[in-house]
């Protein structure tokens, strides 16, 4: 696990970067400067180009994860078609996507009655669909040549920062509103072009025509593996945005962006599981080519433990500051720290079941992966339509737990059925009870002075108590490393 452990860390530090750019422009200066309305129309136009990027894609990138390594083992750069190949299915997949808009797009715009800003404004999804489907295609090659830290700052942090840079023009009055959103529409211009310069120039990435023997191998096994995992992978994506798009299209832009702010608050709690999942993918895969299951089982139980840390760890130092938030904010924005805390709970449900996607897709159990994507779309379809429509954005936030709870279940129970992993212990449940401990003594302290001195007050004391402790138990090894090697620095530099 070394290299996950010295990629994540770096990977991890433009992660927090970019996600505290991203919480100062989702958090502060978004509600200060857009209507709710308009709030809702990023988060619409984001998650819609997402998803149909994702199904643009055509099951290209986790074949790109699976069978890079025997492209790579088996030829030189010069005759290596993957890119290509995977490319031109990409645009293929692109192309057919927005014939299909097109012929429904006034059906579509109907069904947005609710939302008229989204509908006025839909022709962004276009360019936003077809950049992020570049970058997305070319980030799958950047992961297999382990070149994890440069996409995950150009997708992590150099977005928000270019975010930033088109909120504070807005607020300075340099460019509209509207000129914002077709600008937005393209912040993932300059990451993509930044990566595909560097992709062409390693040296281990061309646009080739030959026709590989690998592609003549096993083309026929990266058909019928991409299409399932590319239906797992899209179903998993729809069944998570799904919640978005019935607010929008049942409540309404605004109440989305109530929504957004309480589920941004919410990711911050996945900036591990973001790096650990960029540089375990290839590393999974890798160990399963070689039959390294020991390295598999190692990696199963140390993301789980890791990641729980983590995770326990910002979700409590959010709940202890969202008061203070909604003090901010204003009264409209009051229904903020119920959803977050249930969101939170089923996000620490996700993150506490490790990498448990990675090693199913990458297995020879893939298919597996496909069946439990269409188990949680079932569930989550259904719930969020009926409790959305019973209990608003809250019944968005309950049914992603119930639906995130039995898909985790799933997965956990196939992998200790197959192949007797069971990556959890004591030390898990003492990760808990601490949290919970320190949570209510700092919820405890009264309110000091005024909001922000409350926060960084209530932060600082809760680092103070739960860092400490995690580390004189040792129960994350890789915590443990890491603090001592940040340690031994800080006295070797002085």
């Amino acid at each position: 696990m070394g290299i996950i452990q010295r990629q994540g860390l770096r990977s991890s530090i433009f992660l927090m970067i970019g996600f505290c750019i991203g919480g100062i422009n989702t958090v502060f200066l978004f509600p200060k400067i857009f209507t709710q309305e308009e709030i809702g129309l990023t988060r619409a136009l984001l998650e819609t180009a997402t998803v149909l990027s994702v199904l643009a894609s055509l099951g290209t990138t986790p074949v790109i994860y699976k069978f890079f390594p025997f492209y790579k083992s088996r030829l030189s750069a010069g005759q290596n078609d993957l890119p290509l190949v995977t490319g031109l299915i990409c645009l293929a997949g692109f192309i057919f996507i927005m014939i299909v808009g097109f012929i429904f797009k006034d059906f579509i715009i109907r069904k947005l009655g609710r939302s008229p800003l989204f509908a006025d404004n839909i022709f962004l999804i276009i360019p936003f669909t077809f950049i992020i489907l570049g970058y997305i295609w070319m980030e799958a090659f950047g992961w297999a040549l382990k070149k994890t830290v440069l996409t995950n700052f150009l997708k992590e942090t150099l977005i928000r920062i270019v975010t930033l840079v088109l909120v504070v023009f807005v607020g300075i009055n340099l460019i509209s509103k509207q000129q914002f959103m077709e600008l937005f529409s393209m912040v993932y211009l300059l990451p993509a072009i930044i990566l595909l310069v560097v992709l062409w120039r390693s040296g281990e990435w061309k646009l080739q025509s030959i026709k590989s023997i690998v592609t003549h191998r096993y083309k026929r096994k990266m058909i019928t593996f991409g299409m399932f995992v590319f239906g797992a992978s899209f179903l998993n994506i729809a069944s998570r945005t799904v919640d978005s798009f019935m607010i929008i299209g049942l409540k309404g832009l605004a109440e989305t962006a109530v929504f957004l702010i309480a589920t941004y608050l919410v990711t911050f709690m996945d900036l591990p599981l973001r790096s650990i999942n960029s540089i375990a993918t290839p590393v999974i895969a890798e160990s399963w080519k070689e039959k390294n299951y020991k390295n598999i089982e190692t990696v199963y139980y140390k993301s789980t433990i890791t990641l729980m840390v983590a995770g326990v760890f910002i979700f409590s130092v959010v709940m202890l500051n969202i008061d203070n938030l909604v003090v901010f904010l204003g009264q409209d924005w009051a229904l903020v720290p119920q959803v977050a805390l249930i969101m939170g709970i089923s996000k620490l449900v996700d993150l506490s079941t490790g990498v448990n996607g990675q090693i199913i897709s990458t297995s020879s159990n893939w298919r597996f992966d496909f069946f439990t994507n269409v188990l949680l779309t079932l569930l989550a379809f259904p719930l969020n339509f009926f409790l959305i429509k019973a209990m608003g954005i809250m019944g968005a936030a309950w049914s992603n737990l119930i639906a995130i709870t039995a898909y985790n279940a799933v997965r956990y129970l196939f992998i200790y059925k197959k192949y007797g992993w069971q990556p959890y212990h004591f030390g898990h449940l003492k990760i808990i009870l601490l949290s919970i401990i320190f949570y209510l003594l700092v919820a405890a302290v009264p309110f000091i002075m005024n909001i922000f001195l409350d926060s960084v007050f209530r932060t600082v004391l809760f680092s103070a108590l739960f860092v400490p402790a995690i580390l004189k138990m040792n129960i994350s090894e890789e915590f443990t490393s890491i603090a001592h090697n940040v340690l031994r620095k800080t006295r070797l530099k002085k």
